[in-house]
């Protein structure tokens, strides 16, 4: 899968968790804003980038859903900050929720299929 910058993949993490809770996948700029503390205008600049790549359906003053490829990279994200989440969390055993949260965010980003591979493999193996 290609990769997009940090800016990009927050972005479309953001789209996909706050469209689980909204009809049809579809979300508003208005929604992004909050979700991510952002101003409206700079959120309009991102959408026309995600859509220019292909990652988003939007038109501007209309709400925007995650096509085929964006969804697939926000689920990685969110998949990745799970495991991640959990390594910090229960094999780590670190307590305080939002610094894991906060290392969490920052990892995410830079997991390799190696090191999703092997976190993966950590799981199997204290399950068994």
């Amino acid at each position: 899968m290609e990769k997009y910058p940090e800016s990009h993949e927050d972005y479309l993490k953001a789209i996909y968790l706050i469209s689980k809770n909204h009809k049809g996948g579809w979300v508003s700029n208005r929604d992004i804003s909050e979700f991510l503390n952002i101003k409206p205008p700079s959120v309009s600049k991102m959408l026309y980038k995600l859509k220019e790549n292909g990652l988003i359906e939007w038109q501007p003053r209309k709400s925007i859903r995650l096509t085929g490829e964006g969804r697939k990279l926000a689920q990685e994200m969110v998949n990745n900050y799970y495991r991640l989440y959990n390594f910090f969390k229960n094999t780590l055993k670190i307590g305080d929720k939002a610094v894991v949260q906060e290392i969490c965010c920052k990892m995410e980003h830079l997991l390799t299929p190696e090191v999703n591979s092997a976190l993966d493999n950590l799981y199997h193996k204290a399950e068994t």
